[in-house]
């Protein structure tokens, strides 16, 4: 049986792990869709490829809250602005127009 932790929990107990490490996880992005990935984390937030070959950024700064980017091979970041914790879905955020959403989870 697979389990998956979430939120909060997912922050915390990856960033107790010491360096930064992979670990295999579920992860979703409005525009991607439901995918496995090796999710990162080291406490100051969350990394993770996403299907496309870009890697998908969230830099934890308070409260669960930070700012998302984009990084395609070769380019500069692209800013996806704000995204804050979802109470009724743990593990998932969103922006504050509602109109992007991640979630990222780890196999237990």
């Amino acid at each position: 049986m697979k389990r998956f932790v979430t939120g909060a929990v997912l922050l915390a107990g990856l960033a107790l792990a010491g360096p930064a490490m992979a670990v295999p996880g579920q992860c979703s992005m409005t525009d991607y869709g439901s995918f496995a990935c090796d999710v990162t984390a080291d406490g100051g937030g969350i990394t993770f490829a996403l299907p496309d070959g870009q890697v998908f950024v969230f830099a934890h700064v308070a409260d669960g809250a930070g700012p998302g980017y984009l990084i395609a091979p070769g380019r500069l970041p692209h800013a996806l602005g704000a995204f804050e914790p979802m109470p009724a879905e743990p593990g998932c955020w969103h922006d504050a127009q509602d109109k992007r959403k991640f979630c990222a989870a780890i196999l237990q």
